[in-house]
């Protein structure tokens, strides 16, 4: 009898160890340029605003009720920073791509009249590491081809300077590219135009690959959401897991109208430039919503994860001049910019199965934490050197109202971007709890905020809290020794600005 139950054992042993494992899940980046924490009908204040009610976004509420909505989520305050971060997990002090990136070994910053900017990484990301002052090493794509998964990039990539390698996403661990190329912006929305802008004698701006859809009434948006929804399915073909990333051009300028959702802004009342950004945004959800249905028809859409967001502030009067078309409020400033504007994102994370439906988390988190959550998803360890930039939220997304051990977050923007206005360059700053410190380089002033009485950042409680506010200014300097972090030359004399706290 104890013969034939061990050899009973034995055959359901072996059998238990046949049985295929799940499949790792799929992974989705939807991301989107420049959009502001308030420019969704989705609310990720603690209460309803009129921009919450001018904006319409169905599928982004449909997503954050049917996964975790971030409420103090953030990005760096321009767009290469951010997106080198996400696809490195490093933080930007210490990848070197502080600014964003355009030409070949050219920078791209502003002029200061007492400071000289730093030497950083002009030329971005790349896998040769011949290419000079550009940041070579594996990215999340490249890690996500090793665990398996085919790699598909589609949109704005705005990773390497022209004529890099990193100008090419297939050069950096994507099996596929469409449409994305050295620049940041399109020259145009509108198929009509090709995606280019004739009057601009550069062609540096042009959407590339998409010319079959040349000449006719398409918009960008919309087409890319078709050439991603066929690369889904090409990945399937493959029965392979996919890593999508997704990143809009929209809502960067330069606007067109979007003739599919303009009219009701109009109606509206909204000026032309306000009415074609809110088209802009319904763009955007409205390609949300088609993949969402994607990948339910799929029937795969409870095994693929999902993240939405942005890569920095929504661009404002306070942070570009005249050229308001995102209000921020209640948070003051936009991109480019120190203020909570400037950093502040909307962030949804779905992932079917372990986070729970409709919630909200209050816990700080920031762009390179991305990384890690995404690879810890996928069941693929991230390289050890890079926790200590990159924190995996993984656990805020499985218990969302749990009790987070209080994070440091740092920024540090040592460029000139835009005009002058309230947190605008080049600024170093860190939050810890409540708290917020801003640095400024150029006059080496703190700046204290409480976020929680504070939101707008309207009153500086440096002078009235002197001993937070060095505490908090000493390991800000701490923090940024410790990423390797350039400061700007004084212009006269040569000497670095010094980290504060010092």
């Amino acid at each position: 009898m104890r013969s034939i139950l061990a050899l009973l054992l034995g055959v359901c042993g072996a059998l238990a160890a046949q049985e295929p494992t799940a499949p790792p899940p799929n992974l989705i980046v939807f991301l989107v340029d420049d959009l502001g924490w308030q420019d969704a009908s989705y609310a990720f204040h603690s209460e309803r605003t009129i921009w919450n009610e001018r904006y319409r976004t169905p599928a982004l509420e449909a997503l954050a009720a049917s996964g975790v909505a971030f409420t103090q989520a953030y990005a760096h305050c321009v767009c290469s920073p951010t997106r080198v971060s996400l696809m490195t997990g490093l933080h930007p002090a210490r990848h070197r791509v502080t600014n964003w990136i355009l030409r070949r070994d050219t920078p791209t910053d502003g002029a200061h009249p007492t400071l000289a900017m730093p030497e950083w990484n002009v030329n971005g990301l790349s896998d040769d590491p011949a290419t000079p002052r550009a940041l070579c090493v594996e990215t999340l794509p490249r890690l996500l081809q090793r665990a398996g998964y085919a790699t598909i990039h589609v949109g704005k990539a705005h990773w390497g300077a022209i004529g890099t390698p990193g100008s090419d996403p297939r050069r950096l661990g994507f099996d596929v590219n469409v449409a994305g190329h050295a620049a940041g912006a399109p020259a145009s929305y509108l198929a009509r135009e090709n995606f280019a802008d004739p009057k601009r004698p550069e062609r540096v701006w042009d959407v590339p690959g998409l010319e079959p859809y040349h000449g006719s009434e398409r918009f960008l948006s919309d087409v890319l959401t078709e050439e991603a929804l066929r690369e889904i399915d090409r990945a399937l073909a493959q029965r392979k897991p996919f890593f999508l990333h997704f990143a809009h051009y929209a809502v960067h300028t330069p606007f067109s109208a979007d003739a599919r959702f303009i009219a009701r802004y109009r109606e509206q009342g909204l000026d032309e430039k306000e009415a074609q950004y809110a088209a802009l945004i319904e763009g955007v959800d409205d390609s949300l919503g088609k993949l969402l249905a994607h990948l339910e028809a799929r029937g795969i859409a409870e095994r693929t994860a999902i993240a939405f967001l942005s890569d920095n502030g929504g661009l404002s009067a306070n942070s570009r001049g005249g050229e308001a078309h995102t209000h921020n409020r209640p948070l003051a400033s936009g991109k480019g910019s120190s203020r909570e504007g400037g950093l502040r994102i909307p962030l949804v994370v779905r992932w079917p199965g372990v986070a729970p439906r409709g919630e909200r988390c209050a816990h700080p988190v920031i762009v390179e934490d991305l990384f890690a959550t995404l690879l810890e998803i996928a069941g693929a360890a991230p390289e050890e050197r890079r926790s200590r930039d990159a924190r995996s939220f993984a656990p805020s997304l499985r218990e969302p109202q749990s009790i987070a051990s209080e994070r440091t977050l740092v920024w540090h923007y040592p460029h000139v971007w835009g005009p002058k206005g309230p947190g605008i360059g080049p600024y170093s700053a860190l939050r810890r709890g409540d708290w917020k410190l801003v640095y400024d380089h150029a006059t080496q002033r703190l700046e204290l905020f409480d976020l929680v009485r504070d939101l707008g950042e309207a009153r500086d409680l440096s002078a009235s809290d002197p001993e937070r506010t060095q505490a908090l200014a000493r390991e800000l300097g701490a923090a940024l020794s410790n990423l390797g972090a350039q400061m700007p030359q004084r212009r006269e004399g040569g000497a670095a600005v010094p980290f504060p706290g010092t």
